[in-house]
């Protein structure tokens, strides 16, 4: 009989992750002996609970919030989670614990599934300085886009995020993102405004190019009123459950050894869940 793998997320709290709904699908089709657990780890054990990963009894782990800085120092952190500077993705190299930001792949991979093409845009429009438009900002960087600029309502978070990237990274108020709009060919949100029980996202799109292409990171509501007002113009949109799933390949593939996709039948999946809340 051949071991059973099992991998896990940590967080505090991490209750209502659809992390193990998505593994648990790819582990039942593709035919593999494995578990996948959520483990409610608080700040203070995170250290000892990740040291012992292997006498736990699992192969990795999956990091969320708010661990994903912490871990970087617990582990062989790869240059992707040191430039991100978060990492979210754990996992046993022969005895050697690796850590690395799966994120960037998410954000990238579902653009390309979404909006073939949307590399031809020179310049994006990043809303927001944290850790996930850090990810968003290195993938973009990473696939050629010319310039990113970043906006956030604190402007000292977007300049130290610039800083971290380098010249073609430019920090910008928030009050100057109408005047932007005409000449990017990319709009991220990675804030969460425009979230279920959040404020709205007080943007006009309107100025867009027709050929721009419109992403959001937040997946509750599915399509947010950044995503209907970009598809009422026609324009291509990429949504955030589609990056919680392609996100979610990599760590499985270095867990399982198998390269799982996402198909229309997982999202389906994950979709009937989130309408449950």
């Amino acid at each position: 009989m051949s071991e059973v793998r099992a991998a896990c997320l940590i967080g505090w709290p991490a209750a209502h992750s659809r992390s193990p709904l998505i593994h648990k699908y790819w582990l039942k089709t593709l035919g593999i002996a494995g578990d996948y657990r959520i483990e409610p780890v608080p700040p203070d054990a995170v250290a000892d609970f990740v040291s012992h990963l292997s006498a736990r009894g699992y192969v990795g782990a999956n990091v969320t919030i708010p661990h994903k800085e912490r871990v970087l120092a617990l582990a062989e952190a790869d240059a992707r989670a040191h430039a991100v500077g978060a990492a979210n993705t754990l996992w046993l190299d022969h005895g050697v614990l690796r850590a690395t930001n799966t994120d960037v792949e998410g954000f990238v991979g579902n653009l390309d599934a979404c909006a073939p093409g949307w590399t031809a845009a020179s310049e994006a429009l990043v809303l927001g300085a944290g850790g996930s438009s850090r990810a968003v900002v290195f993938g973009l960087l990473e696939r050629g886009i010319t310039r990113v600029h970043v906006a956030n309502r604190t402007l000292a978070r977007a300049q130290e995020l610039a800083a971290r990237f380098g010249a073609r990274v430019e920090a910008v108020e928030w009050s100057a993102v109408g005047g932007l709009m005409g000449r990017v060919g990319l709009l991220v949100n990675t804030t969460s405004l425009g979230m279920t029980r959040q404020p709205p996202l007080a943007v006009d799109i309107a100025a867009l190019p027709d050929d721009a292409v419109v992403a959001d990171l937040v997946y509750a509501p599915l399509v947010t009123p950044l995503l209907a007002a970009a598809a009422a113009r026609g324009l291509k949109t990429a949504d955030g459950l589609g990056m919680l799933l392609h996100q979610a390949v990599r760590g499985f593939s270095l867990w399982f050894g198998q390269m799982p996709q996402v198909t229309a039948e997982l999202r389906a999946l994950v979709e009937a869940d989130l309408a449950k809340v």
